[in-house]
């Protein structure tokens, strides 16, 4: 037993461990995992410090700091340097948003897809492809000398979303999502640890775990990743890159200024840190901005999806790499997937080079802004962030409900929208929200349906 007595002393925690079992170690991270799952730890909630910890149990600091690092490896705690180590916000939440079997009664309003009216384009040249008398080709293995002019079909979109490149530096993933997985496989190894906002893409959060890569919420001023939180956090929280998404991003549906873009590009350049620029949303402005590559092109890896401006199901994205990161990326990408399907690039890249890709994009666009139309109608008195072309918005809850306990709440009555504590990293607080999408529902009517019922909710919370 210590010599200090811990009889009344407050500590946030006051584990009971069988030291018969070992290691230690793990039988603290169990005991540790298990509290939070049984809600004995909550979110928030600040540990005792690691020394502390040690003397209370008696054993080794070494012990509770390998214990520790388990949970933080599982995204279970978050530590902030200079102030300690917490029960993360995210620690219980799904992140995983498109599950195996939807409820049939559900209004989908929780999936960000673009309308599923805009498709004739693609339909039309599919045929064509498949009329073909060598359309056999589309159903092989791809190589990549068949893909130089795809690629110049990349460089053309890429362009279109506001960032100059060559065809020397694309290649090919089969979506954002998988991109995103093969580029931290390349640059990261297990316990390293990379800035994002403190909501973040989901995707990003299940990547980031099956690799054991820890997430660092970086602040925000306005929604917008603040540079002098990222200049902090290279200098103070072991960083090796970030995590944006400067075009609407996922969840809060802000825009990145050309200020903060130029300010986080000379930041990266200045500590040699990676940008992983998420452009799934690129095309859904007006007016195509800059992108952050525009200002570091050594430093980001930009990612063109196509998942939410053309269609979900081509599952392919563009990734155009530094050339000193080409050949790990490159390696990746192989390893996981071998190659992309030569169907849906030679689809794609014919969509793109004949211009038809602007059809498809103008055509979502109209559908967008008339269900927003519809949107702002039902929701006008309250506080619903993103714009008429966004295929989702950032919902602040009225009163005290969080945005878990609207989740559930919604789903009762039939309509599925995801919580801010789906998106929060670490030991952020989750904002009373809800992302909230605008094309998910099959109809207007849908829509509309699913609006009323969300109305009457909020109504309720007043």
């Amino acid at each position: 037993m210590p010599i200090n007595s811990f009889e009344n002393y407050p500590m946030s925690w006051k584990p009971s461990i069988d030291k018969t079992k070992k290691p230690i170690y793990q039988a603290i991270a169990g005991q540790l995992e298990q509290d939070i799952i049984n809600r004995a730890l909550l979110p928030g909630t600040k540990l005792p410090p690691q020394r502390e910890l040690a003397d209370y149990l008696d054993l080794n600091l070494s012990t509770i700091s390998k214990a520790f690092k388990v949970c933080e490896l599982k995204g279970l705690l978050s530590a902030t340097v200079g102030s300690g180590t917490f029960v993360s916000y995210d620690a219980l939440s799904n992140a995983y948003l498109l599950e195996d079997i939807k409820p049939k009664h559900l209004i989908e309003m929780g999936a960000t897809l673009p309308d599923n009216a805009s498709y004739e384009p693609l339909l039309l040249q599919l045929k064509n492809m498949l009329q073909e008398t060598d359309y056999e080709k589309w159903f092989g293995y791809g190589r990549p000398g068949d893909s130089l002019w795809q690629k110049d079909a990349a460089v053309k979109l890429i362009r279109r979303g506001g960032f100059e490149t060559t065809v020397d530096h694309i290649l090919f993933a089969n979506g954002g999502q998988n991109a995103i997985a093969a580029t931290l496989a390349s640059l990261c190894q297990p316990g390293d640890r990379i800035g994002v906002n403190q909501h973040t893409y989901p995707g990003l959060k299940t990547a980031a775990a099956m690799l054991s890569v820890q997430l660092v919420p970086i602040k925000s001023e306005n929604y917008e990743m603040s540079p002098t939180a990222f200049e902090y956090a290279c200098k103070n929280e072991n960083i090796k890159g970030i995590y944006l998404i400067p075009d609407y991003h996922n969840p809060t549906a802000c825009c990145m200024s050309v200020e903060n873009r130029k300010a986080i590009a000379a930041i990266a350049q200045k500590y040699n840190q990676f940008i992983i620029e998420d452009a799934t949303y690129h095309l859904h402005n007006d007016k195509s901005l800059p992108a952050v590559a525009s200002y570091a092109p050594e430093q980001v890896i930009y990612i063109a999806s196509l998942s939410k401006s053309i269609a979900p199901g081509l599952r392919l994205a563009y990734v155009s790499v530094p050339s000193r990161l080409k050949e790990p990326i490159s390696k990746a990408l192989y390893n996981l997937n071998i190659s992309v399907s030569p169907l849906l690039a030679e689809l794609t890249a014919r969509i793109i080079v004949s211009n038809q890709f602007e059809v498809i994009i103008e055509r979502h666009r109209e559908q967008t802004i008339r269900r927003n139309q519809v949107v702002n109608q039902h929701l006008a008195d309250y506080t619903c962030l993103g714009t008429d072309t966004g295929i989702f918005h950032w919902l602040l809850l009225p009163g005290k409900i969080t945005g878990a306990e609207f989740e559930i709440l919604a789903a009762q009555q039939g309509v599925q929208v995801y919580a801010a504590e789906r998106f929060v990293v670490g030991n952020s607080c989750p904002e009373r929200a809800v992302r909230v999408a605008v094309c998910a529902p099959k109809t207007l009517e849908e829509l509309e349906q699913g609006l009323m019922i969300l109305t009457r909710l909020l109504n309720d919370c007043t």
